[in-house]
C-alpha cells in the first residue's frame, strides 16, 4: 500500500511539471499556422478542443460524458468518477492550399494542440487545468502593390508575421442536485505576436519589426441540467475582458547604403486588445442506447469590443456545430464492440468583414475513439477535418484545409485498495 501512494505521488508530481513546463513551449512556438487570415487581430482562433468533441464538429457544450475531459463545459468537471485522475494530450497537423485570381499555395504545419488533465476533489466536485493554444499567427505576403502618396509611383512591401497567444485554463465543476451541474473557469491568456514589414525604394530600404506581448484572465461560467438520463441541456459564458499589450518596435532604415537605426520601446493602451462576450448553448442526447446526438450554438459579440482593424470591421460571430458518436457497446468485453465512431459538421459565419464580405468558414469533420487496453475510459481518438474558409473575391483568399488530430486520453485510478479473496 505504501509503494501504491508513492508512485501516486509521483504521477501526480510529474503531472504538476508537465503542466508548467509544456506552456513555456507552446507559447514559444512559432509558425502553428499558415492561414493568410492570421494577420487579422490576435491569429486565427483555435477551434479544437480535446478528445471526441474534435471528431464531432467541435460539439460538447451539452455533452454529458464522465469518461473523458470536456473542455467545452466547465460543469461537466463534476461527473468525474471517485478516485480518477484523466490525462488528455494531442497533437495536430494540418495542410493548407490557398487560392487567389493569379495562383494557388500550399503549406503544412504540424503542432501540439493541448494538454489536460482532471481529478476529483470530493463528491460531485471536480477540477481539471487545460493548456491549449487559443490563436496562432503564421502569415507571409509578398509582393504587396502600394501606391505612393501625391504620385502615380507604386513600391512593394512584403509583410510576415508569427506568434500566437496560449490559453492555460483551470475548470471546476460542481453537483448542486441530481442532474444538475454549475461550473467555473479562469483563463489565463498570454503570448506574443510578431510582425515584420520591409521594402525598397530606389537605392533606400525600410524594416519595420514590432512585437506585442499580450497577458490577461478570463472569467467563465458552466452550467448543465439532465431533463433525463439520455437527454441534456448546457450553456456557457465568457466574460469580456481586456488583454493588456505590451509593445516594442524596431525600425531599421537605410538610406543612400546609409544605416540609420531608431528603436523605441512603448507600453500603452494603443496595443490593448478587448475579447467580447460569449455566450453559448448545447444540447445533447443519446439515442436507442448507442447513439448520442450533440449540437451548439454560439454567439461572440465582437461588435461590442470596440476593436478596430486597418483592413476589415469586427462583427458579431455566430457558430453553429453538430456531431454524432455511435459506438456498439462501451462497456462490452468484445474489442470491436467498444470502438467508437463520429461525425459532425462545423459553421462559423466568422468576426471579420473586409469590403463589406465577412470571412466565414465551415468544416466537416469524422473521427474514431480506439479503446486502450482493458478499461473502458482510456481512448486513443483520432479526427479528420475538411474545410474552407474566405472566398475569391475583393482582396480575399480561398483557404482550404485538412486538419488530423490526434488525442491520447488515458484514465488513471487512484488511492483503489487491492482486494484479495
Amino acid at each position: 500500500m505504501q509503494f501504491m501512494m508513492k508512485m501516486n505521488k509521483v504521477r501526480f508530481s510529474v503531472s504538476i511539471v508537465l503542466l508548467f513546463v509544456m506552456p513555456a513551449i507552446m507559447a514559444q512556438s512559432e509558425g502553428l499556422t499558415s492561414s493568410p487570415y492570421s494577420l487579422y487581430g490576435l491569429g486565427a482562433i483555435n477551434q479544437t478542443s480535446i478528445g471526441k468533441t474534435n471528431g464531432m464538429g467541435y460539439s460538447g457544450i451539452g455533452l454529458k460524458t464522465d469518461g473523458e475531459i470536456n473542455n467545452l463545459n466547465a460543469a461537466n468537471f463534476a461527473l468525474i468518477p471517485k478516485n480518477s485522475f484523466f490525462y488528455d494530450v494531442g497533437l495536430k497537423g494540418q495542410y493548407n492550399t490557398y487560392s487567389n485570381r493569379i495562383n494557388d499555395e500550399s503549406k503544412t504545419t504540424i503542432n501540439f494542440s493541448n494538454l489536460a488533465v482532471a481529478f476529483r476533489i470530493a463528491d460531485d466536485f471536480g477540477a481539471g487545468i487545460v493548456m491549449v493554444p487559443y490563436t496562432d499567427v503564421g502569415y507571409s505576403l509578398v509582393g504587396i502593390q502600394t501606391n505612393i502618396e501625391g504620385t502615380n509611383q507604386t513600391f512593394e512591401s512584403n509583410v510576415s508575421g508569427v506568434g500566437g497567444l496560449s490559453d492555460l485554463r483551470l475548470n471546476l465543476g460542481y453537483g448542486i442536485i441530481e442532474g444538475l451541474r454549475i461550473g467555473a473557469n479562469a483563463s489565463l491568456l498570454f503570448g506574443n505576436i510578431e510582425e515584420e514589414e520591409s521594402f525598397t525604394l530606389g537605392s533606400s530600404s525600410f524594416d519595420l519589426t514590432e512585437k506585442t506581448n499580450y497577458t490577461g484572465v478570463r472569467w467563465g461560467l458552466g452550467m448543465q441540467f439532465d431533463f433525463t438520463d439520455d437527454i441534456t441541456l448546457g450553456s456557457t459564458v465568457q466574460f469580456p475582458t481586456a488583454l493588456k499589450g505590451n509593445l516594442k518596435r524596431s525600425v531599421l532604415k537605410n538610406i543612400d547604403a546609409t544605416d540609420i537605426t531608431v528603436e523605441s520601446e512603448t507600453s500603452d493602451d494603443t496595443a490593448d486588445f478587448n475579447m467580447p462576450l460569449e455566450l453559448g448553448l448545447g444540447f445533447s442526447a443519446r439515442l436507442f442506447k448507442s447513439l448520442t446526438v450533440s449540437a451548439d450554438y454560439k454567439n461572440n459579440f465582437w461588435s461590442d469590443t470596440g476593436q478596430t482593424e486597418n483592413l476589415g470591421t469586427y462583427v458579431d460571430q455566430s457558430i453553429y456545430a453538430v456531431g454524432l458518436e455511435f459506438v456498439k457497446k462501451k462497456d462490452s468485453y468484445k474489442y470491436g464492440d467498444r470502438i467508437r465512431y463520429r461525425a459532425g459538421y462545423n459553421y462559423d459565419t466568422g468576426y471579420l468583414s473586409v469590403n463589406g464580405s465577412k470571412i466565414d468558414g465551415q468544416s466537416f469533420t469524422a473521427g474514431i475513439g480506439i479503446p486502450v487496453g482493458q478499461g473502458q475510459r482510456s481512448m486513443l481518438n483520432l479526427s479528420y477535418s475538411y474545410g474552407s474558409q474566405g472566398q475569391i473575391q475583393n482582396i480575399l483568399v480561398k483557404e482550404n484545409f485538412h486538419l488530423l488530430t490526434l488525442n491520447l486520453s488515458l484514465q488513471d485510478v487512484w488511492f483503489q485498495k487491492r482486494k484479495i479473496n
